[in-house]
């Protein structure tokens, strides 16, 4: 069979490689006007110079006119005009195989897909599209247990969530993200949230009591200490040790001194202890004793220093105080600021006007009292160990317990290790080892020990707090309480 219809009679591709136009157009069942393969062009630029070839290989004339595909005859210079292909009036539209209309809409559905399926990919980007979304996924614990915007401003910010990233949710700092997160939340009930602004924790009596209370029972075991003798002023020791330990445990875990967590105060005991007998101790410890027990008095063989131990227990209510501000005044800046920058800024004096209240409130107190007992104030070793011990329990009650019982558990070891080497110091060839500490206590006396030590945890933990109570995270509302510790 040969001629027009076995040219174009329709078969699949014998060949391994790519289908060619002709093929495709088969196969799809619609003439579509695509631009013209690469071997056609070849073969139209191979001719260009010659005549146009018809149907049966004859030359076309500049004349004469081929038949289209849908029989309309096209001039010669028609087709090469159009890169051998058919033109199309402005209103005409191509006919497919069967005779039926394609629209453009028509071919660009079937060449791409339709309109529908080309713009559901697009609707799921823009759905999947939603950070703030991705954020409440990630968070959602934090979202959902969160009673004010606030905490959920608090928990991002301790998350690493700053300003700057904010910033990438299309938000112009966290609070802003924070209050979005919140609104968006889900609620099975109706209740109003709780307002951004609530009203201040107050002073109820009897925390106020409780933090009074070791300094009250502690003044009077130094009364019983001085007015007894013997067996009973022993006795009397030991029961007003046990009774200022249990005050000062109850006004720990009550009021603003109260902690989230747990903790041991074995430290705590120890540096309060060393403040009692280690000055003493250290002083015999030079001189070649000890030769006997404390007594309880401060001339005796073991000496025993009472005034900073009074001092420090009757501060236990300015540091309760100084607490209390600094929990209420951060709260307020943290209501009232828009960025977490504004908020460090405005709370970092804050913390340092609280410290510095406590610490003229300790000095006040070491004044009295050593004026009262007749003993040295012993003004330096109080000091930095009142200063440590508030800085370490305003750390915990907000949160970084770790790095406060780190710091006490440091401080209380170099006390130790400094007596540890006098007394090591006697044994043969290791006179070296008491060389450190009997040059510092020969430039600042006994005192030098505990205040330099002390000291430098203060000033540690000075740092600390001024970098991480002055977050937003630290200030977080408890949620399962319904105010204030």
């Amino acid at each position: 069979m040969s001629g027009l219809g076995e040219l174009d009679r329709p078969e699949t591709p014998s060949s391994p490689g790519a289908w060619d136009e002709r093929s495709r157009r088969s196969l799809t069942g619609h003439a579509l006007t695509d631009r013209p393969s690469a071997a056609d062009a070849g073969e139209r630029a191979s001719g260009s110079g010659e005549q146009g070839a018809g149907v049966g290989g004859r030359p076309v004339g500049a004349g004469e006119r081929e038949m289209g595909l849908g029989g309309r005859p096209v001039a010669a210079r028609e087709r090469e005009a159009s890169g051998g292909e058919c033109p199309m009036g402005a209103g005409e539209r191509e006919a497919g195989v069967l005779g039926r209309p394609v629209g453009a809409g028509e071919r660009e559905a079937d060449a791409w897909g339709s309109p529908g399926e080309r713009q559901a990919p697009a609707r799921a980007r823009r759905g999947a599209a939603d950070p703030v979304k991705t954020l409440m996924h990630r968070h959602h614990d934090l979202c959902e247990r969160a009673v004010d915007p606030l905490e959920i401003a608090a928990g991002l910010e301790a998350h690493g969530v700053t300003d700057r990233t904010a910033a990438r949710f299309r938000h112009r700092d966290v609070f802003s993200l924070a209050e979005e997160m919140y609104a968006r939340v889900p609620r099975d009930d109706d209740a109003a949230p709780r307002p951004a602004d609530p009203s201040p924790p107050r002073a109820g009596a009897a925390w106020i009591v409780y933090a009074l209370l070791p300094g009250i029972l502690c003044a009077a075991t130094v009364a019983g200490l001085r007015l007894t003798d013997g067996r009973p002023r022993l006795i009397a020791a030991t029961v007003g040790a046990l009774a200022v330990a249990l005050a000062l445990r109850a006004a720990l875990r009550r009021g603003p001194l109260s902690a989230p967590v747990r903790t041991s105060g074995t430290w705590t005991c120890w540096l309060v202890g060393y403040a009692l007998l280690g000055d003493g101790l250290l002083r015999t410890a030079l001189a070649g004793g000890p030769d006997a027990l404390p007594d309880g008095t401060a001339d005796g063989a073991w000496p025993v220093t009472a005034a900073p131990v009074l001092a420090l227990a009757l501060s236990c209510a300015p540091a309760a105080g100084c607490a209390h501000l600094f929990a209420v005044r951060a709260r307020r800046r943290l209501t009232a600021s828009r960025g977490l920058a504004d908020f460090s800024a405005s709370v970092r004096p804050l913390l340092l006007g609280a410290f510095a209240l406590y610490a003229g409130g300790l000095i006040a107190l070491l004044t009295i009292t050593g004026a009262v007992l007749d003993e040295p104030a012993a003004h330096p070793q109080a000091l930095t160990l009142g200063a440590l011990l508030l800085l370490a329990r305003l750390l915990t009650v907000h949160g970084h317990a770790h790095s406060a019982t780190l710091v006490l558990t440091a401080t209380a070891a170099a006390e130790g290790a400094a007596l540890a080497t006098l007394f090591a110091g006697r044994l043969p060839g290791c006179g070296f080892l008491a060389v450190p500490v009997e040059t510092l206590v020969a430039g600042c006396g006994p005192a030098g020990v505990p205040a330099v030590a002390c000291g430098i945890g203060a000033l540690t933990l000075l740092v600390h707090a001024s970098r991480r109570l002055t977050r937003a995270s630290a200030h977080a509302p408890a949620p399962s309480s319904g105010g204030p510790r």
